[in-house]
């Protein structure tokens, strides 16, 4: 599973997250996805943890937790999904 957690400020560093989620376990990765025209931090990042219960832990503790000022959104991350729109069918 991997933990998707929003509503970051846009100076967290993918350092500072991985201190916060050690506190429930092994970090195995953080993704922070830069938007690709300006640069920036897209306000996201993407969290995996070694074990399924540590990543329940964390989860239920910091979903609704302020940090940096942000009140944060921590949820289990959802299938990234197709986007390209409209796809025709050949016939």
């Amino acid at each position: 599973m991997t933990i998707y957690v929003g509503n970051l400020s846009y100076r967290v560093t993918k350092e500072d997250l991985e201190e916060v989620f050690a506190e429930y376990g092994d970090v195995k990765s953080v993704v922070l996805p830069m938007d690709r025209e300006t640069g920036r931090m897209r306000g996201f990042a993407f969290v995996e943890m070694q074990a399924d219960e540590q990543e329940d832990k964390a989860i239920t503790e910091l979903d609704g937790a302020e940090w940096m000022g942000r009140q944060l959104r921590v949820n289990k991350a959802r299938p990234k999904e197709n986007r390209r729109g409209f796809q025709r069918s050949r016939v």
